[in-house]
């Protein structure tokens, strides 16, 4: 089986949550792990640091680089993409996970609210790919992966959160276009989401706390997902806009009730993600 040893990846907002999953998933191959996230500091909310971060990499057979990254921001961006290919040698794999949610309706969003999601989730998106590319084309294999929703055009999915939504599509159009763009470049651009929730800080703050938490599935799923995501031919799986356990399933990996946060709940039990 393909695996990650020596590839090097560069993962917003992996100090916690899902990007941290997928990079010790990575690490276990013996991968490089650049953390471009902003926490340096706990917070009392949200565990996790980038320096935490990098010490649980280590533990789990990876290399890392904390850096410290507002991805709202040019200049760190590409400052730290310079630093990572100068520490490994290269970037092989972009992993757009950095994220802000906010569920409020259109009068209730106030417009801070509103500038905070579309410059992490849609600009930061761009802004991260962007810079990426020139290292990604000297690549063996390059991935970009977006932590982003398929593009179903519902109106359900825009009613009630119409500018979480859109900052969230905006990181799936990214792939609808680079996908095309930068195929000559062999540059792959996917995109991958959850068929449920799942058990990250954001969910426990945002989404229903401890009830919403048992109804979910673990970090792991979207790790290994990921994986395999990664690990493909990157001239031959592009465009996509995979779902976790589709992704599995296709492997053969058909045994879901081991992601689930209580594993004796029927899967009909579990609480769907948004735009499923």
């Amino acid at each position: 089986m393909a695996d990650l040893s020596g590839k090097t990846l560069f993962i917003s907002g992996a100090s916690r949550g899902i990007g941290l999953a997928i990079a010790k998933r990575a690490a276990q191959d013996g991968a490089n792990i650049a953390i471009a996230a902003k926490t340096v500091q706990p917070h009392p909310r949200l565990s996790g640091t980038i320096y935490t971060a990098a010490e649980e990499i280590e533990q789990a057979g990876g290399k890392a680089l904390p850096l410290i990254v507002d991805v709202r921001f040019e200049d760190q961006v590409q400052q730290a993409m310079e630093q990572t290919a100068t520490e490994f040698g290269g970037i092989d794999i972009l992993v757009n996970n950095a994220s802000a949610i906010n569920l409020a309706g259109t009068e209730s969003v106030s417009m801070k609210g509103y500038d905070l999601m579309h410059n992490i989730n849609t600009r930061g998106t761009f802004l991260c790919s962007q810079k990426a590319i020139p290292f990604l084309r000297k690549a063996d294999n390059p991935h970009v992966l977006n932590l982003s929703p398929p593009l179903n055009m519902e109106v359900r999915w825009f009613q009630n959160h119409v500018a979480y939504t859109m900052a969230k599509y905006g990181m799936s159009m990214c792939v609808l276009g680079m996908h095309s763009e930068f195929s000559r470049d062999g540059i792959a651009f996917n995109a991958l989401w959850p068929r449920t929730a799942i058990a990250t800080a954001a969910v426990a703050n945002h989404l229903g706390g401890d009830l919403m938490i048992a109804k979910s599935r673990t970090v792991d799923i979207m790790a290994d997902a990921a994986h395999i995501i990664l690990t493909r031919d990157s001239r031959e799986h592009s465009g996509n806009f995979y779902i976790d356990d589709e992704v599995l399933a296709a492997e053969g990996i058909t045994d879901f009730n081991q992601y689930q946060v209580d594993k004796d709940l029927d899967i009909t039990e579990l609480a769907p993600d948004f735009f499923i």
